[in-house]
């Protein structure tokens, strides 16, 4: 496989699942209609970004985790472990940060290995995903958006303060009017409870949201509550192939904002 091929692994299934159940749980539904819940505004959706993966490349860290846990797969198995446990806390209703989160899927993964690490090492390890580096057609990609007029926003499942560091450094800050979490509502996507979050900030409908990522969970987890759906289709990554395909799918920003503009009319 490519060095990023199927980061997410098992996390699929976990958080589908998550969702799924956690559902059931709370009384809540998926969209209203195939068509999801009536838009309060007309024209443009406003654009929601995933951060990790979709934004922000992971590929740096495979290097870091490979000399720390002495395996090749030592990023993709962390990463699928954080995602479950993501899962975990969602179905439990035992919220957890996501660096915390983060810090036990690296501590589950040195045991799994039979690796012995120190919680400095650990931390420092993981902290690393606050300077990730963009994708190379991320920014401009963004910019074109931005000049056509589009709001853009952010949603992820890191917490307030990683994100807010994440795009500083990348230094995509500037062009995102506000930077959303998991956090005002404590679980993580793709419960619907987070589009909804941000649409409810916003004082718009989700169907009045276009969540655009790389990862195929959170797009149907964003479509089930009622968005619209871009997928960028990164190495390694699929659409969940169970919920409907997105109207706009593209090998990387640059083609998916072009869609973006097509498909979306001015206000």
């Amino acid at each position: 496989m490519k060095r990023r091929d199927c980061l997410i692994g098992g996390g699929v299934l976990a958080m589908t699942l998550a969702t799924t159940m956690a559902d059931a749980q709370t009384g809540s539904t998926p969209a209203e209609s195939p068509d999801g819940p009536a838009r309060k505004t007309k024209g443009r959706r406003i654009l929601m970004f995933d951060v990790n993966e979709t934004l922000l490349d992971l590929a740096p860290l495979k290097g870091p985790f490979e000399k720390a846990f002495g395996r090749p797969d030592a990023l993709k198995t962390w990463f699928s472990t954080l995602l479950q446990y993501a899962s975990v806390a969602t179905l439990t209703g035992g919220y957890q940060p996501f660096g915390r989160l983060g810090i036990a899927a690296a501590e589950t993964t040195a045991k799994q290995y039979g690796v012995s690490l120190d919680a400095d090492a650990i931390k420092g390890l993981v902290s690393r995903i606050r300077t990730l580096p963009p994708h190379p057609d991320v920014k401009a990609g963004l910019e074109a958006l931005k000049a056509a007029g589009f709001r853009l926003v952010t949603l992820t499942n890191s917490a307030p303060d990683a994100a807010e560091a994440q795009l500083k450094h990348a230094e995509l800050r500037p062009l995102f009017e506000k930077v959303y979490t998991v956090e005002v509502v404590k679980v993580f996507k793709p419960h619907p409870a987070t589009y909804r979050s941000v649409a409810d900030d916003l004082g718009v409908a989700t169907s009045d949201l276009r969540l655009i990522a790389a990862h195929g969970w959170d797009i149907a987890g964003a479509q089930a509550a009622g968005c619209a759906g871009a997928f960028i289709a990164r190495p390694g990554q699929e659409l969940y192939p169970l919920s409907p395909r997105p109207d706009v799918v593209g090998p990387d920003l640059g083609d998916v904002a072009a869609q973006i503009i097509k498909v979306e009319q001015p206000a």
